[in-house]
């Protein structure tokens, strides 16, 4: 399997690690070199219940059972899909109400993108340096790396970008910005959080010159910081959200949500403004569903701001600069990021998983399954401190 794994599937890296999977429950990953690894990244903050979790599985099963794909998206009503995006209307704040499902968190930016351009009339888009929203054209054209991005040349036109947490730069979003697209927390860039009352004043430039405000949740949503979406952390309601990762429990999956006023544009003038086959699959759409109900039910992001601290008091070492992010997306930062990926593989070796962060590879990555319990922390931290003391 390793074998053809190089040789029959496309790789991303010219070091991809090529384990070998048997299977996966709850915190741990089974190889089948016969060994279990305790996952500390959950598919890249994905797996919000953990691997395999029996009511995501469930809901798959009793799906499978009725019906899989049965029409092109928007044209057919069907339970699964209506069950979440109402749940998800009444999860969140106005003006917040109606959502479109789509198949990734990438598809979600653009349609995002889309939908700003359709509603206010306008062309330009305003995204922020070091940013990371996907790799389909449109997503790439919004990231804030140009060495992720000038290989692929030429993006979407109109696009410039302004610095993080920086209220000076606000004045560049202006009444030809069609939108403004942020993160809540810049994820490639090692989870950096917003400062003091940032949001709130870009909300408030936005709102000022007509523009809307886009809040790219694909990391920090479902739960992950303690709130079902970050942004309630911080005083503000963006106008589209959009979300995915964590949304599905494991299966792939995007949405964006706004209001009916904004939303309604993409039907008509031209109809079908954005149109996906598999968006809103009734399988996709029962396992997003089971998933938002347990995140929402089970009491998970209650305890992530305890679990959060765990991780802190823990996560002690000289070797170790500082620790940035919220909840369960922490990015701890080890110096350089050949010593990063050196401590990961380490890691891997003593039967724990960690990863590090697309843009700052000096960032080791821990953003573990909501479910994990107290003690698999302290173990997965042991392992860590135990090879940063090895060297």
């Amino acid at each position: 399997m390793h074998k053809d794994f190089f040789i029959y599937q496309a790789q991303t890296t010219k070091f991809a690690a090529g384990f070998e999977v048997e299977k996966a429950e709850g915190s741990y990953i089974y190889g089948t070199d016969g060994k279990r690894y305790l996952d500390f990244v959950a598919g890249v903050s994905a797996n919000t219940l953990g691997h395999s979790h029996p009511k995501v599985v469930e809901a798959i099963k009793e799906q499978t059972d009725k019906y899989l794909h049965v029409m092109v998206y928007g044209e057919y009503a069907q339970e699964k899909p209506i069950a979440l995006c109402k749940l998800l209307a009444e999860s969140t704040p106005d003006p917040l109400e109606i959502t479109y499902l789509v198949n990734s968190g990438a598809e979600a930016i653009d349609g995002s993108l889309k939908l700003a351009k359709r509603y206010t009339g306008r062309e330009e888009i305003v995204s922020f340096k070091n940013s990371y929203h996907g790799n389909t054209h449109g997503a790439l054209s919004v990231s804030g790396n140009e060495t992720h991005k000038r290989e692929f040349r030429p993006l979407l036109p109109m696009v410039s970008f302004i610095e993080f947490n920086n209220e000076n730069d606000l004045h560049q979003i202006t009444e030809k910005t069609a939108c403004v697209i942020l993160e809540t927390i810049q994820g490639a860039a090692g989870f950096l959080v917003p400062e003091g009352d940032y949001l709130i004043k870009l909300k408030k430039r936005c709102e000022e010159v007509g523009a809307l405000l886009i809040l790219d949740e694909i990391q920090p949503g479902f739960g992950r910081t303690g709130k079902l979406f970050s942004f309630e952390h911080f005083g503000i309601v963006p106008d589209i959200l959009v979300m995915g990762k964590g949304m599905g429990g494991g299966v792939p999956v995007g949405a964006f949500m706004s209001s009916w006023e904004i939303m309604e544009t993409l039907s008509h003038s031209p109809k079908l403004g954005h149109i996906t086959t598999f968006g809103g699959n009734p399988l996709i759409a029962a396992a997003s569903h089971a998933t938002l109900k347990e995140v929402l039910e089970s009491g998970l992001m209650e305890k992530t701001a305890e679990k959060e601290k765990l991780f802190r008091e823990l996560l002690v070492h000289p070797k170790i600069k500082n620790i940035n992010g919220m909840g369960l997306m922490l990015a701890v930062n080890l110096g350089t990021p050949e010593y990063t990926l050196d401590v990961a593989k380490k890691c891997m070796e003593k039967g724990l998983i960690v990863f590090w962060q697309l843009y700052r590879n000096e960032y080791m990555r821990i953003s573990p399954p909501l479910t994990i319990s107290s003690d698999e922390i302290r173990q997965g931290c042991q392992i860590i401190l135990d090879v940063l003391n090895e060297d």
